[in-house]
């Protein structure tokens, strides 16, 4: 089978070929740590976190590449309000982000480079910049020149300096700045009074944001590389500025040959915002639903769609996932021949994988494995897809565990419970939904789900 991938550069999907045969260099934008990790965080790093997966389940030897952000305006503005040095700001959110994605299962990236420690690679960058005519020096910092490179605009969002200028209609835009003109990006920003900065060239200051991420990719990789992620959000200004000053900087083009990015996350119909009042952090979404039933969540839709998470979106993925762990367990003593070709349904897992990573393809699969008669062989089945390349399943020791506990607990109230489902029955036969409804409660508070079939209700703790 071929792996195709949608590139944004190009605006289809191309078949995958890396640079160096067995390996992939992979860069993803990391968080600028000022704040808790949020949905729109959990979306991107789940989505890659798949690619990553996929690419060595297909054999090749994976270089993953994540940054922390770690100087910015944003760390720099709390910091402030909280009276503390801006490093104990960035490193405790950057220990918040681990600790929310390693319990989503998302795998450690192979390197996390910080912008304070890339401070030499960034000036060195710079300075090539400015060598070669594509960047200049102001009153308040290093600026690049767009007019320098101007085939280059554009790359990722069709835009053409044609248009900007159209739009622009002759006028004159007074940034406040040492800008040349309005479309050009800072490299370095000189520090104001107060800041933390460091020694350069142009004075005591910091960089930009752009320049940041061209370095780091660049010490990492060389020239080029294969795959650069993020967020749909960076395509413009952030990765396009990329591709100005990495190709400028090198002189070899293209910096990049796969342009990857995930969709948006939408609340309820309606992008996340704080100023809408529907931002979540991770941990908020971690008091209503376990953590790999919020991946099972995000990974249900292809990652370049956006995703709505509405409450019966989330209730009904969390029901899914709860399937998936009950056939897994089941699995682990049944012993009766499986209903189903499991070849037929991996070979159908790898096909929408290998179309541009199509994780609700594969959870098709899953769903229609765990639908079936379960028994001998859908256990290996389920590790290997569900566990090792969707990572949507805890270990085995983990579930066991549980499983143990549960069904203790379960033999301990057992009888207490039957009463209360043979009361409800009762109620619901003589229509008093009201009383149905308040023992549904009741058990809800003791830790009970029930469900409601043709064969009757049904139970569980949790």
């Amino acid at each position: 089978m071929v792996l195709r991938v949608y590139d944004t550069k190009t605006r289809k999907k191309r078949v995958f070929k890396s640079l160096e045969s067995g390996k992939v260099g992979m860069y993803v934008c990391g968080i600028t740590p000022y704040s808790k990790s949020h949905l729109g965080h959990a979306r991107c790093y789940l989505s890659f976190d798949v690619v990553h997966r996929w690419l060595e389940y297909r054999g090749y030897e994976v270089n993953y590449v994540q940054n922390f952000t770690d100087i910015d305006d944003k760390i720099i503005t709390v910091s402030i309000a909280e009276n503390v040095d801006y490093t104990l700001i960035s490193q405790r959110n950057i220990d918040e982000f681990f600790e929310v994605m390693d319990k989503m299962n998302v795998l450690r990236a192979d390197h996390y480079p910080r912008v304070t420690q890339t401070i030499p690679e960034i000036i060195e960058m710079i300075s090539e910049l400015v060598k070669r005519g594509n960047a200049y020096s102001s009153k308040d910092g290093v600026y690049f020149e767009i007019d320098s490179a101007p085939e280059k605009y554009g790359q990722l969002t069709g835009q053409t300096l044609e248009m900007v200028r159209a739009g622009a209609g002759g006028r004159v835009v007074d940034t406040g700045s040492g800008k040349k003109n309005h479309r050009d990006f800072a490299l370095w920003k000189l520090a104001k009074s107060g800041e933390p900065y460091w020694e350069s060239p142009w004075g005591k200051g910091r960089p930009g944001w752009h320049i940041e991420c061209s370095a780091m990719s660049l010490k990492h990789f060389g020239n080029q590389f294969d795959i650069h992620g993020g967020g749909h959000d960076l395509r413009f200004p952030h990765h396009e500025a990329e591709i100005f000053q990495s190709e400028c900087c090198t002189g070899v083009e293209p910096v990049v040959n796969y342009w990857m990015h995930n969709g948006f996350v939408n609340i309820n119909g309606e992008k996340m915002s704080k100023s809408l009042g529907n931002f979540w952090t991770v941990r908020d979404t971690f008091e209503k639903y376990s953590p790999l039933e919020l991946r099972y969540a995000l990974l249900s839709i292809p990652y370049r769609s956006p995703i709505d998470l509405t409450p019966e979106f989330l209730e009904d993925a969390a029901k899914h996932h709860q399937k998936l762990i009950s056939a897994y367990v089941d699995s682990f003593s049944n012993e009766i021949q499986v209903d189903i070709d499991l070849a037929s349904c991996g070979k159908s897992f790898e096909s929408a994988m290998d179309d541009d990573f199509n994780s609700r393809g594969a959870i098709i699969e899953v769903q229609k494995v765990i639908s079936s008669n379960r028994g001998l062989g859908v256990e290996d089945w389920l590790e290997k897809y569900a566990g090792c390349i969707l990572g949507l399943l805890p270990s085995k020791d983990e579930l066991l565990d549980e499983s143990k506990r549960n069904r203790m607990a379960r033999e301990g109230i057992a009888e207490i419970v039957e009463e209360f489902l043979v009361e409800r029955d009762k109620a619901r036969k003589n229509k008093d939904w009201d009383r149905a409804d308040d023992i549904r409660d009741e058990l809800k508070k003791m830790g009970i789900s029930i469900e409601d079939g043709e064969d009757g209700t049904s139970w569980k703790i949790g």
